[in-house]
């Protein structure tokens, strides 16, 4: 390791060496890729043939985990470098391409075909050598191309992240595309609040950089995110996807809280058949009773009652232009028009009530369960957004509990997991004295709840710079990663010179003119000193009531 240092810092110290950082500049990128090219050459040598180098006797595991941080320092590098020269030799393209239709216009402007439609086609040349090149198809070519070009123009903090492997080369693409919908100058928004998210973000996988960058979305342009979703609804589809072996993908492009409820019904009846005697897998048996169901089989699901989070800022829950996102428990976070159709009619009288006046039938069907939805006050920490705080005595955490964990984590919370939460998760585990709280909880998947047996230490810590509920995950290798919950509301950001600075979250009054509004009475309570009031939250299916804080 220190004789790798040396090397490279006599390189960088010395103008005249090939590998100095003033050398291959000067030399362009002919000299960028005559260094690419020479490396290339001996890793590949390498790796068809590596000698000894591999031999495990007498091998230190210190020294084969120092050799992956390194090919991930590499790998980083390179995936920034490559954004950069795809845009490069898209721009190059481009500037081609006009020559070409100049020269056969015989240098006369007026007769050259619009830059447009130049553009188009030069960038159809560029994805087709991205696609050549790269062993891509030519719309995963065409794809890496716009976003890489987001990346360089208008992504910096992501660009320079992903090039010291803070964010993987997947989750910085994952932000880019989702940003596609976005000015250029929106896009510097959204990367400056990415980036001073970075911090907390550094075990998220790809899913929750997704949520993190929709949340900012929705914070920075709500009325774009109401149109965006009304526009994506319509797009409602089943669609059929061969697969391997005379099996194939039944893919429901639905709303999300649709989707989220009959995803939660299957995993339910696959519980119900397990506890019956089933034994195939999880996943199996949700399959099983979905094709029963649709179908008319014999075991076909029956109606019941589910109850799912939906967690929404009073400020959005009556102005849905305020740009707080709502969160969907075990989704994330979707626009507050998502949800506000349910809710309201989860919160409207029963049609069958006297005096109840209402247009059209009751969604929720003439025998419809009297409870609707269940209306909680939560708290949010003033500057992470993360909710706080509940204790029990017993070792499995009681239904609040359990309920209030999978509101904070959304999510498992292992690094760079992406799986739906299975699991509450002790910490430090009970059986070493850890308490069943709020501090000492987490959701997470099968995989990451046997942490005892796969990770050296497994902590909450306390970090001055980034206050809230952090996990810090330590591999047997020495490398460590924390882990954040999803922030459910956000401090105002600086306004621009002029504007008026938005109040904190949920300090809004309701909008009397908005539709579907609420008691606001029901949202309106002061939260204990030092704890800032910003959401409430409903399971709108007939969810129980159970008052939070209360040990059951």
């Amino acid at each position: 390791m220190s004789a790798t240092n040396s090397t490279i810092g006599d390189a960088e110290s010395s103008s005249n060496h090939p590998w100095s950082i003033d050398a291959v500049r000067a030399g362009g990128m002919d000299a960028l890729a005559q260094l690419l090219g020479d490396v290339g050459f001996l890793l590949e040598a390498l790796a068809k043939d590596p000698g000894d180098l591999f031999e495990t006797q007498g091998m230190a595991r210190g020294g084969i985990t120092h050799l992956m941080v390194s090919e991930q320092v590499i790998r980083g590098a390179q995936d920034a470098l490559e954004a950069r020269t795809v845009v490069a030799l898209a721009e190059v393209t481009r500037r081609d391409r006009l020559a070409e239709a100049r020269d056969e216009a015989a240098q006369e402007d007026a007769a050259v075909r619009s830059s447009t439609l130049l553009d188009k086609q030069a960038d159809g040349r560029t994805r087709r050598d991205l696609s050549l090149i790269t062993r891509c198809s030519p719309s995963a070519a065409g794809s890496s191309l716009a976003s890489a070009r987001r990346l360089v123009a208008s992504m910096p903090n992501m660009l320079t992240a992903m090039a010291e492997r803070k964010v993987s080369s997947r989750a910085a693409y994952a932000v880019a595309g989702s940003v596609s919908v976005l000015d250029g100058a929106q896009c510097r928004e959204v990367d400056a609040i990415l980036g001073e998210r970075l911090p907390s973000l550094d075990g998220a996988g790809v899913r929750r950089w997704r949520d993190e960058a929709a949340a900012a979305m929705m914070d920075l342009d709500a009325e774009g995110a109401l149109l965006r979703h009304r526009r994506a609804r319509k797009g409602r589809a089943v669609t059929i996807i061969p697969g391997d072996h005379g099996m194939a993908d039944l893919h429901a492009h639905l709303p999300a809280i649709d989707a989220r409820l009959l995803h939660k019904r299957l995993s339910l009846e696959a519980e119900r058949r397990r506890a019956e005697g089933g034994d195939v897998g999880h996943g199996a048996l949700m399959a099983d009773a979905l094709v029963d169901t649709v179908l008319g089989r014999d075991g076909a699901m029956e109606q019941v009652e589910l109850d799912l989070g939906v967690i929404i800022t009073d400020r959005a829950l009556f102005r849905p232009d305020a740009g707080d996102p709502a969160h969907i428990e075990g989704y994330g976070p979707v626009p507050p028009e998502a949800v506000r159709e349910q809710l309201r009619a989860a919160v409207a009288p029963r049609r069958a009530e006297p005096g109840a006046e209402h247009d059209g039938p009751d969604p929720y069907g003439e025998d419809g369960p009297a409870t609707r939805a269940t209306i909680r006050r939560l708290f949010t920490h003033p500057t992470t957004g993360e909710l706080v705080a509940v204790e029990s005595r017993g070792r499995a955490f009681p239904p609040a509990l359990e309920k209030f964990l999978t509101w904070r984590d959304t999510s498992c919370r292992g690094p760079f997991c992406n799986a739906q939460s299975r699991q509450n998760d002790h910490i430090r585990p009970y059986a070493q004295g850890g308490p069943t709280s709020l501090d000492n909880g987490q959701d997470a998947c099968l995989h990451c709840n046997q942490k005892e047996n796969d990770a050296l230490a497994v902590e909450c810590v306390d970090d001055l710079e980034n206050a809230g509920h952090r996990v810090a995950w330590t591999g047997h290798s020495g490398v460590t990663r924390v882990t954040a919950p999803t922030p459910l509301s956000r401090p105002p950001r600086p306004s621009p010179a002029g504007d008026q600075p938005p109040g904190p979250a949920g300090a809004a009054g309701p909008d009397e003119s908005a539709p579907g509004n609420a008691d606001p009475n029901a949202l309106a309570q002061e939260p204990p000193a030092g704890i800032e009031r910003g959401s409430a939250a409903a399971d709108p299916e007939g969810a129980r009531r159970r008052d939070r804080g209360t040990d059951p």
